[in-house]
């Protein structure tokens, strides 16, 4: 992997305060400082409530903050005592065209607020991210469940809800912050004018389900849609056992797809004699999604009576759209193993080697190598030395004050 330089990322020399935790607004800090920004991420002093967080390293480190702080500064600061809100304030309306800019997701009386950032500097950008719309708390599987993702998942047979493993309403929802301050930098360099904005993660889930229509199929038909298990709503992809115990997914969206999928499993003449007896045309979608079972149960003797190595070149051949099913074992093996892959090693301070994930973007073909995530106040003295004039006796103080901390 060849690194772009530097210098040459979009967002260099921005500076953006972020006062986060857990994942929405980290993440969305994260994906500004891979595009080039200097992030600052601020934590209290002994680190905040996902400092320690699962999963961890043999030493009890946190694999998960480690991960979602890669290539930001750490300055760790007691923001809820006056003097250490203070120096905050100071930090997130610093003056200058590219700073100015405060992601944050502190809940409670000592947070900053928009008023307070303006006072101080007019142009100030502010996105405030929040569980539920109006400040009450919310976290992704607390919205998943209210929004009902979790009834339309898992086996037919299944009685209760089933919670999915990844938080995505607060990845998405990180990436909005990123949308939020990009715009409002927009804004300000048209108008001179500051942006408040605010992201509940409640309304990220609403806007997303009801974006791919699923809250105008409630409200028409004026119930829940069925599950279907490990089928692909609205076409035809489910997933089969090979021979050898492995497990592969296909999915025909498009003609073409079913034409590729039909040619490699020898089912076209099948499936075409089947077509007026079912009064379907397997071409299309809507009529692969109607008789998914019937697809299924004729191609389920083909995947099962070819080993996982022979299936797959089979489907490469005809050019299926496939996948085979991993545990994250494996998918991170193959990654470290794939000089394309965004995922590389690196020497992360307090764990040591660590697989890392690059951001998905790519710069003239090629992603930013993964950054290792500061030590908690690797950067306290530095950040408040040279952004806030403090000297080393101020700095002082306030280290003996506990008001600030270095790494330990």
């Amino acid at each position: 992997m060849t690194a772009p330089d530097p210098a040459s990322r979009p967002l260099d020399g921005l500076h953006v305060v972020e006062c986060a935790s857990f994942v929405a607004g980290p993440s969305g800090g994260m994906a500004l400082a891979r595009l080039g920004a200097d992030v600052l991420r601020v934590d209290p002093p002994g680190g905040g409530g996902d400092f320690h967080r699962w999963p961890v390293d043999s030493h009890g480190t946190s694999l998960y903050w480690a991960n979602l702080n890669k290539g930001k500064r750490s300055l760790a600061l007691d923001f809820r005592s006056p003097e250490g809100r203070e120096l905050l304030l100071a930090l997130a309306t610093e003056p200058g065209p590219d700073a100015g800019i405060y992601l944050d997701n502190v809940a409670g009386r000592t947070r900053l607020t928009s008023d307070e950032l303006s006072a101080r500097r007019a142009d100030a950008i502010h996105v405030h991210v929040e569980g539920m719309a109006g400040g009450r708390p919310g976290v992704d599987y607390t919205v998943n469940a209210a929004v009902g993702v979790p009834d339309l998942t898992g086996p037919t047979d299944h009685a209760g809800p089933v919670n999915h493993a990844l938080p995505a309403w607060d990845f998405l929802c990180g990436q909005y912050a990123v949308t939020a301050i990009l715009a409002a930098l927009h804004r300000r360099a048209r108008t001179n004018e500051g942006t408040s904005s605010t992201i509940a993660l409640s309304d990220v889930a609403l806007s997303a389900v009801g974006d791919l229509g699923w809250l105008a199929e409630a409200h028409r038909t004026g119930r829940a849609r069925d599950r279907i298990g490990n089928h692909t709503y609205g076409s035809f992809g489910v997933d089969f056992p090979t021979g050898d115990g492995r497990r592969v997914i296909v999915v025909a969206l498009t003609t073409g797809q079913w034409r590729a999928l039909c040619t490699a499993t020898g089912t076209a003449e099948v499936f075409a004699a089947l077509e007026p007896a079912l009064g379907a045309d397997l071409s299309d979608e809507s009529d692969r999604y109607r008789f998914r079972e019937t697809i299924e149960a004729i191609l389920r003797p083909w995947f099962a009576a070819r080993p996982y190595d022979e299936v797959a070149r089979l489907l490469d051949e005809s050019r299926v759209l496939w996948g085979p099913y991993r545990d994250m074992a494996e998918a991170t093996r193959l990654a470290l193993d794939d000089p394309t892959s965004v995922v590389r090693e690196i020497d992360q301070p307090g764990i040591g080697p660590m697989a890392a994930a690059a951001g998905p973007v790519r710069t003239a073909g090629e992603p930013a190598p993964p950054q290792p995530a500061p030590a908690l106040g690797a950067d306290t003295e530095a950040v408040l030395s040279e952004r806030l004039g403090l000297g080393s006796a101020e700095i002082g103080r306030l280290r003996d004050a506990g008001i600030v901390a270095g790494p330990a």
